[in-house]
């Protein structure tokens, strides 16, 4: 089964310094019929102003993604870690305990990250964060795994949750394949361009939730960025 969520019905808000559109229930957008997909509790498409951002805040017991799609986040947390993650690349933070962490846009233009939220395996962890680029030649023309609890994927960001989180950039006319395993549900947004999956077709921005399915044909109409999660 694949279900098609498009961009311009998904819900959100506008609050000057911030555009925001929220993939499942958050904040004040609630929808009964999509308060998760799985163990992927939240999925938010942010457009943050030049030198403005979301202040500290604090959050436990839950595997935070930052996907920076254009632009960079700056991120400072009490634990005294700080780390600027540009476009492209993912910064990981297991909230675990408690942790308090401001999120900025220190940059002269808009920056735009996908912040993915997934249930984590174990609660009462100690908090951790981090940040890691990956170089954008490897997820040319396939899927390449950026963050991930499963086993085998050593080389990706680790987070504490039964998920992986992979990225690939597709010229038009190129295609990849995903196989996902027995049981697992996929959540798919392009961040840029327009993608046809199993004879589906999604642009930029829109959801794609899939499940029942054991192989994903994704082939770009346009150039295209596209980010999976793969979770319980």
């Amino acid at each position: 089964m694949i279900e098609l969520r498009p961009y311009n019905e998904l819900g959100g808000a506008h609050h000057g310094w911030l555009d925001t559109r929220h993939h499942f229930s958050f904040a004040d957008y609630y929808n009964p019929q999509r308060m998760n997909w799985g163990h992927l509790r939240v999925w938010n498409d942010d457009t943050i102003a030049p030198h403005s951002g979301f202040p500290p805040h604090p959050h436990r017991d839950m595997e935070i993604i930052t996907y920076v799609r254009s632009g960079a986040i700056t991120h400072e947390d009490n634990l005294g870690n700080r780390g600027r993650t540009e476009a492209g690349d993912v910064q990981v933070m297991s909230a675990g305990t408690g942790i308090a962490h401001s999120e900025m846009n220190e940059e002269d233009v808009a920056t735009q990250i996908f912040q993915i939220w997934i249930m984590p395996n174990e609660q009462g962890l100690p908090p951790t964060w981090g940040t890691k680029p990956f170089p954008k030649g490897e997820r040319s023309g396939s899927f390449v795994t950026l963050a991930s609890g499963l086993p085998g994927d050593k080389a990706a960001l680790p987070i504490r949750a039964n998920a992986r989180l992979v990225a690939a950039t597709l010229k038009t006319g190129q295609s990849t394949e995903y196989q996902i395993t027995a049981g697992r549900k996929v959540y798919l947004v392009p961040a840029s361009g327009q993608i046809e999956i199993n004879g589906i077709i999604a642009s930029a921005g829109d959801g794609v939730a899939i499940h029942n399915e054991s192989l994903l044909k994704v082939s770009a109409k346009q150039d295209s960025e596209i980010v999976l999660v793969d979770v319980a």
